[in-house]
């Protein structure tokens, strides 16, 4: 590693982000230092989206019952496939 270019090892070998992301996987990066979390999801002062934020609840695609509707149409949905199945 000592002929590239870029030192990286001290990048990857810092902590992660313990942050979950939209889809469900674990934030891939590296947490600010002495705190839990990146940059993006709450490690630096000042960061996240303010009190409130109206541009945050634009469409409402993450709001609980938005979650909780597509998974009762993915259930609806594979409930209709295996009585298609079925019936083959």
């Amino acid at each position: 590693m000592t002929d590239h270019l870029r030192i990286t090892g001290p990048m990857l070998a810092s902590p992660r982000c313990g942050a979950k992301t939209r889809s469900g996987h674990a934030c891939r990066a590296p947490a600010v230092n002495g705190q839990m979390r990146c940059r993006m999801h709450g490690g630096a002062n000042g960061s996240g989206a303010p009190g409130e934020n109206r541009n945050a609840r634009k469409h409402g695609m993450f709001t609980r019952e938005a979650i909780a509707e597509q998974k009762r149409m993915q259930a609806l949905l594979r409930e209709a496939l295996r009585v298609l199945d079925e019936m083959e």
